[in-house]
């Protein structure tokens, strides 16, 4: 019987997500052995899978994958209780410009470009609430709005809490016999077209080890050129924060686009404002060029940046602006430079049995259940069979 050494390089959401759909494909067996590589001394979800937004939705980017995995999201909560275990649930979202009450700080970032491929459309008239206000939306100030324009249709955005989902991919995926390296991989190694190895430094020894693969899935996120230079990847460092409302206060489920213009200071702002089951706030700001540091546990967080998350989103509400900030994190975001991606694939041209799964922008926890699919597919069919991907490749990688 034929061994294969399934080696998966990244314990991101993409990562751990793939270990699920492999270690449950219908071709597992003993014979497959399926090894996870995770760097953080941390464990997994310690980067962008952790401290991104969680949103979910049917209009995100690239249509390519974005309806298989908006379906898959979907089944694997009904499988093991999303819901509670991950906290997934259907969400409003919408559009916000207004004007803001107090802007603390004035910033000078990049824009991160979050909505990539949102969609367009006329802005409604008016509602029974000025600028189209829903009737629950009670948490943004009402006087301060010139408009609020829904993004979806009920049923088409949905959220999990980023942490929880990746975690718990990870968790089902070792029950199912996945087997977790710590350790931060250094190198792939090759003979005669074919991967061979990865060979990476143990946190505890710092000895230089390697482990044999007849496969190897580069999911390392912005971390990935660090192993494979010919990817065309950049990492845009990202700020965010969590709000805890004061008690008794209850903030309605919604997720919000917001275009935030101070006044007094001629400024202007586009934070992302999510409202989570458990009542907490995630909220995020621009992006910057900060070079990427060795390992996700390098990262650091610029207290200026997240003051000024902060100030902006307590300016257009009063409930945010009276909680507390539990969190103060940041993370590195990749992005394909060529345009397109994500990069979804086997790597033919550089080494056979080499898979590629990186570049997937702000989109990655919407876009990760079908990126894992069609790998596992790609692995362990051949080919991948739940949507064509051809559009999405960087010929000079695939």
């Amino acid at each position: 019987m034929t061994t294969r050494n399934i080696v998966i390089i990244g314990g991101g959401i993409i990562g751990c997500t793939t270990a699920y759909y492999l270690t449950r494909h219908r071709s597992a067996s003993p014979s497959i052995q399926i090894t996870l590589i995770e760097a953080s001394e941390h464990g997994p979800a310690q980067g962008a899978s952790g401290k991104a937004g969680g949103l979910v939705a049917r209009w995100a980017y690239p249509k390519e994958i974005v309806d298989v995995s908006f379906e898959e999201h979907v089944k694997l909560a009904e499988e093991h209780n999303g819901k509670d275990r991950w906290g997934w649930r259907y969400v409003a979202c919408g559009s916000w410009e207004g004007r803001g009450d107090v802007v603390d700080a004035v910033g000078g970032t990049k824009s991160l470009k979050k909505t990539l491929g949102l969609p367009g459309g006329q802005k409604p008239a008016p509602s029974r609430k000025k600028g189209g206000l829903p009737e629950d939306l009670l948490w943004v100030k009402e006087e301060l709005t010139d408009v609020y324009t829904p993004m979806a249709k009920d049923g088409a955005t949905a959220q999990v809490h980023p942490y929880l989902f990746t975690t718990s991919m990870f968790e089902l995926a070792k029950e199912k016999g996945l087997n977790f390296i710590k350790g931060r991989a250094i190198s792939i190694s090759r003979q005669d077209g074919r991967v061979t190895g990865v060979e990476y430094l143990d946190p505890t020894t710092h000895e230089r080890k390697s482990i044999p693969a007849t496969d190897v899935i580069l999911a390392a996120g912005a971390w990935s050129p660090t192993l494979l230079p010919e990817l065309p990847i950049t990492a845009t460092r990202a700020h965010s924060i969590t709000i805890r409302p004061a008690e008794g206060v209850t903030i309605a489920p919604y997720v919000l686009f917001t275009e935030i213009d101070d006044l007094a200071s001629a400024t202007h702002s586009s934070p992302e404002i999510y409202a989570r089951p458990d009542n907490e706030v995630y909220a995020c700001g621009p992006g910057d060029d900060c070079p990427l540091p060795t390992t996700v546990d390098d990262v650091v967080v610029d207290a200026a940046s997240c003051e000024l998350i902060y100030s902006h989103v307590a300016s257009i509400s009063q409930q945010l602006r009276e909680g507390t900030v539990d969190k103060r994190q940041a993370c590195f975001l990749p992005t394909v430079s060529t345009g397109g991606g994500p990069i979804i694939g086997e790597a033919t041209r550089i080494a056979k049995g080499l898979f590629i799964g990186t570049g997937h922008t702000c989109w990655g926890i919407s876009n990760a259940p079908g990126t894992a699919r069609a790998l596992s597919e790609l692995v362990m069919e051949g080919r991948i069979k739940c949507a064509n991907l051809k559009k999405l490749h960087p010929s000079v990688i695939l």
